[in-house]
């Protein structure tokens, strides 16, 4: 699928990156250096970027400090989207919520049908919009982090992209 490009000049976006896991530590966190490099390369500066336990109240805590600061755009997190007794990304964040992106999931799974098969079942992936801030709940693995980002995130965080991208709505997004 080719993008189409308006003749626009880049809109760099403010990104908070959160990497939920009971296990691993900044060295270990691939999925959430993933999301950085992806995002630095893009053109977009990473303001934030934490390690938080699988811990629903800590990680709604982050996420709410988050969403009430106006310098951040975009949330990214990773992990804690399964669906084992600790996995609890989706819990924390989706009654912060003012508004489900219902699509991004179902889109999420349906191309990571195409990689992993019916295992895409087992992703709770989730976004929404949060007081003028677009959250994205990724699954912790840097494959699906890879998929999000090159299929989905990449081109939806450009304001360039049309026939049209979440960037070119965050101006309207705290209009009430």
């Amino acid at each position: 699928m080719t993008e189409h490009f308006a003749e626009q000049a880049f809109l760099p976006l403010k990104i908070a990156i959160l990497t939920v896991s009971d296990s691993r530590g900044e060295d270990r966190d691939t999925s959430g250096h993933f999301l950085r490099e992806r995002a630095e390369a893009a053109g977009h500066a990473v303001v934030a970027k934490e390690i938080v336990p699988d811990d629903r109240y800590r990680l709604r805590a982050i996420v709410s400090r988050w969403i009430a600061d106006p310098q951040v755009n975009v949330i990214l997190s990773t992990g804690g989207t399964g669906v084992t007794g600790r996995d609890s990304t989706p819990e924390a964040v989706v009654p912060l919520f003012d508004k489900d992106i219902e699509g991004f999931g179902e889109l999420f799974r349906q191309l990571s049908f195409a990689e992993i098969g019916a295992s895409t079942i087992q992703s709770r992936a989730v976004a929404g919009l949060a007081n003028g801030t677009f959250v994205f709940c990724l699954p912790g693995s840097t494959g699906a982090c890879r998929t999000a980002w090159e299929s989905i995130l990449q081109p939806q965080l450009d304001i360039r992209t049309r026939p049209c991208n979440f960037a070119q709505l965050i101006p309207r997004l705290r209009e009430h």
